[in-house]
């Protein structure tokens, strides 16, 4: 109860001012009985001592003037009430066993005394309730408004031109105003939050709801709009410049419709992130952002890792190649929470080996061992050295060149690093036993029109052909861009906005198939550890996205408009680009595991000697040091590698492309400025 009614105060000092008022109001309150119960002077000054101590003291020993009412909620004014009733009981016990046991002339009746404890409370909460109301939304530029201020201030001691100066013309121009998606208790709380916060650049000035219970209400004195009925009629009424979501978990085509109608209407969406917390006891910050990647494709990212799954990295040394880089850096995160015996990092990049280590060594201190070692996978004596001191039990092969543009003019390069790179891990696998080889493929390498993706592809022939060939289990992921990844078309688009455009596309046809690096890396250990026998796993990424619609939609989310305040150019396809990546979900033609988002490819495994032959025929270019001549040694040992002027030339003409694009429909006209595209995301 002591702690409840804020007993203990410390060194917190009450404020004396808001006493000073109280004693005013009862006396008030008091005094007016003369002239309407026409009861003495002297009789009323009594018991105006006798009720001051009763009430002033409940209230200060019960903490009444220890809370700061400019933010006082509900339970501040239950407790006032509460100790108001407190504090009447002990006057009706004074004046009936004390005063009256004194003269029957100096009690007041039970009726009087009900009367002055709710007038006196009455007159309490009103103040209160006044302040807390001028705090929130200040007062008018009125003549004299200051100097009134002033009274108040001295009659009251609530600093009035303190809860308002912020509230001047100027800065009420300068703040926007914004709607709330959400009047539920979030909403209502972020509202509050806004208006309490004289720093805050953000009025709420309604919330945008579809439950019928709420609509047309008012919620904190704020009204709630039925989400069907807003449009620009709505947004010019009430000046609206942005939108903030409170609702989690939005089922993801109500999502996309709200943010469709949103950003067409030239708002602003923004999400406001409420503490929660999380399993291991720590609660998110409070923020409100922009939507992030994952969010602009609308695309439900859930935890795949199971008990199962962890169990098999459980105890394990696992080595990760390319552990400093994008996928190799979340693989190391996600191993570090299975509780391995050790992580060991092994990449030629020393600045992202050395941040991916900080960022294990700074969360899991000594209760992980985690080891650097800088190294290249073409140097075959320094990767059997790797695998000889720490004996990897499971290998997680991300290193390799990934940027197409780069590699078609550095393909001796490439089919060092990437191929002959993966040939050394391979071996170094083979021959230390270690019990799994997991290598990281990606779309490129189906039907490959790039350097990039034909090595990729030979990578694949050759780990899957060492299977049956040693102990280890030799297995391959296959999977398409990863959301934010480094190089990726995100953080460049996100870059390109930032410095007021334009944002750039290769071409305006173009799609691509995305998934988050969390999940990405995810699935890979999952289909690591359910592999068997030397699988091509196959990772289900959805539907494609066109990449003019991912622009303009990372535009309109940024706060611009797309082809006015940002435009968009298109530059021309790069040598190597197609114009979208073949499917990799063909049901027909792949085998289904537990999990609905991996499948496995029915891969021919090419014998030793044909690999063995491939290799050779790729060394023997590599010693001319030709770039034409290794990319032509590749398309003879990648029979599905194609030029992507055909591949492209086919696509244009493929029902795929016929069903996914219709640019003319869908491309909105420069003088539209804020239509939306026909199809957002699809």
């Amino acid at each position: 109860m002591g702690k409840l009614f804020f007993w203990r105060h410390g060194k917190i000092k009450p404020k004396w001012a808001l006493v000073a008022y109280d004693l005013l109001m009862l006396t008030l309150v008091m005094f007016s009985l003369i002239f309407v119960a026409h009861y003495k002077v002297d009789i009323l000054s009594l018991h105006l001592v006798i009720c001051a101590v009763c009430v002033i003291g409940c209230r200060y020993f019960l903490g009444a003037y220890f809370r700061v009412w400019r933010y006082g909620g509900v339970s501040c004014y239950l407790h006032l009430f509460i100790t108001d009733i407190a504090a009447g009981f002990v006057y009706f016990l004074v004046d009936r066993f004390i005063l009256n046991e004194i003269s029957n002339s100096l009690y007041l009746p039970f009726a009087t005394i009900v009367c002055i404890i709710v007038l006196n409370l009455s007159a309490a909460l009103f103040i209160r309730l006044t302040y807390r109301y001028l705090y929130q939304n200040g007062l008018p530029n009125l003549p004299g408004m200051d100097r009134f201020g002033n009274v108040i201030n001295f009659l009251t001691g609530f600093d009035v031109n303190h809860a308002t100066h912020w509230i001047d013309a100027d800065r009420r121009a300068q703040k926007l105003n914004v709607a709330i998606v959400g009047a539920g208790r979030i909403g209502s709380a972020l509202a509050r939050d806004l208006r309490n916060n004289p720093n805050s650049r953000l009025r709420p000035v309604c919330y945008i709801d579809n439950d019928p219970e709420l609509i047309g209400r008012q919620v904190n004195d704020i009204i709630v709009l039925n989400e069907n009925e807003i449009s620009e009629k709505t947004v010019k009424e009430y000046n609206l410049s942005q939108v903030i979501f409170t609702i989690k978990d939005l089922p993801e085509q109500r999502q996309h419709d709200l943010v469709k109608l949103y950003t067409s209407l030239g708002l602003r969406v923004l999400v406001y992130d409420y503490p929660v917390m999380h399993q291991n006891g720590e609660n998110s910050k409070r923020t409100i952002r922009n939507f992030d990647i994952k969010e602009l494709l609308f695309r439900s990212s859930k935890e795949i890792i199971t008990p199962e799954i962890s169990a098999f990295y459980r105890g394990k040394t696992v080595l990760i190649t390319g552990g400093g880089g994008s996928i190799g850096g979340e693989l190391c995160r996600q191993i570090a929470r299975m509780e391995p015996k050790r992580i060991v990092i092994a990449d030629v990049y020393e600045n992202g080996a050395y941040d991916m280590q900080q960022e294990l060594r700074l969360q899991y201190a000594s209760a992980l061992d985690v080891r650097v070692e800088i190294i290249t996978v073409c140097d075959k004596i320094e990767v059997e050295q790797l695998f000889e001191k720490y004996r990897p039990d499971i290998v997680l092969h991300a290193a390799a060149h990934k940027h197409v543009p780069l590699m078609e003019n550095n393909v001796c390069e490439a089919v060092k690093n990437n191929v002959l790179g993966t040939l050394n891990v391979v071996n170094a696998a083979a021959k230390y036993k270690a019990g799994k080889f997991i290598m990281i493929s990606t779309d490129k390498a189906v039907n490959p029109t790039n350097v990039m993706g034909a090595t990729k592809r030979m990578c694949e022939m050759l780990v899957l052909s060492m299977n049956g060939r040693s102990d280890t289990v030799f297995v391959c992921t296959r999977f398409g861009n990863v959301l934010g990844s480094n190089g990726s078309v995100i953080p460049l688009f996100k870059r390109q906005i930032e410095q007021g455009g334009p944002v750039t596309v290769t071409d305006k046809r173009i799609i691509r198939y995305f998934m988050t690096i969390p999940e990405a890396s995810q699935l890979v250990l999952t289909s690591g550890a359910m592999a068997k026998r030397g699988e091509l796993f196959v990772l289900d990424m959805g539907k494609p996205v066109r990449i003019l619609d991912l622009a303009e939609n990372m535009i309109r989310l940024s706060g611009f408009v797309p082809y006015s305040e940002i435009d968009i150019i298109e530059t021309g396809l790069r040598p190597g680009e197609k114009l979208y990546e073949e499917l990799l979900i063909k049901t027909e033609e792949l085998d289904k595991t537990e999990n609905e988002q991996i499948f496995v490819e029915r891969e021919k495994v090419l014998s030793q000697t044909e690999i063995e032959n491939k290799l050779s025929r790729l060394t023997e270019a590599l010693r001319t040091n030709d770039n034409a001549a290794v990319k032509q040694a590749l398309h003879e040992v990648v029979p599905t590698f194609h030029d992507p002027e055909e591949v492209n030339r086919r696509a244009q003409t493929a029902q795929e492309m016929k069903n996914i694009l219709e640019i003319d429909k869908l491309k909105p006209a420069k003088s539209a400025g804020r239509a939306f595209p026909a199809t957002f995301l699809s």
